[in-house]
């Protein structure tokens, strides 16, 4: 969103922020793409940029639509990775100079092991193992998920 609206200039920030909000409002897959083309084509002749800009990114930004419904608004926002590097950083800051490569992996992987545990702890703010086995190809991660 950030990148579209630094593409839609500074007047046009609001109508293209309630323009894009549309696409994301919609239930399925198929009414998503078809509220896309609605908006670039409304777009198209006072942000030519923005339109191509818009069908260049269409299948990136439309990839969080082939999750169930419950997992989309949780896959909308980079807020948990940003909040994750900004743990690893905090933490690696601290120790400043490591005397080996070692000792960065074994802090980091701490950390995600860390982040990890305190994720499965957190059930409803998080996508869980259980929601997520369905979608894979994986026997491990489906059989992880049906362990008691």
């Amino acid at each position: 969103m950030r990148n579209l609206l630094a593409h839609s200039g500074r007047n046009g920030r609001r109508l293209t922020a309630a323009f894009v909000g549309t696409i994301f409002a919609q239930e399925t897959k198929a009414a998503a793409k078809q509220q896309w083309r609605k908006v670039v084509n409304q777009l198209a002749p006072s942000l030519p940029k923005l339109a191509v800009f818009m069908d260049e990114a269409e299948e990136d930004v439309m990839a969080y639509m082939h999750f169930p419904a419950t997992h989309r608004m949780k896959l909308h926002s980079t807020n948990p990775i940003e909040r994750l590097n900004g743990e690893i950083k905090r933490r690696t800051n601290v120790v400043g100079i490591f005397p080996n490569e070692e000792a960065v992996t074994r802090l980091v992987g701490a950390i995600l092991l860390e982040q990890n545990d305190e994720w499965a702890v957190q059930r409803g703010r998080y996508m869980t193992l259980e929601t997520i086995a369905p979608l894979s190809d994986n026997t491990m991660v489906r059989l992880a998920a049906t362990a008691p």
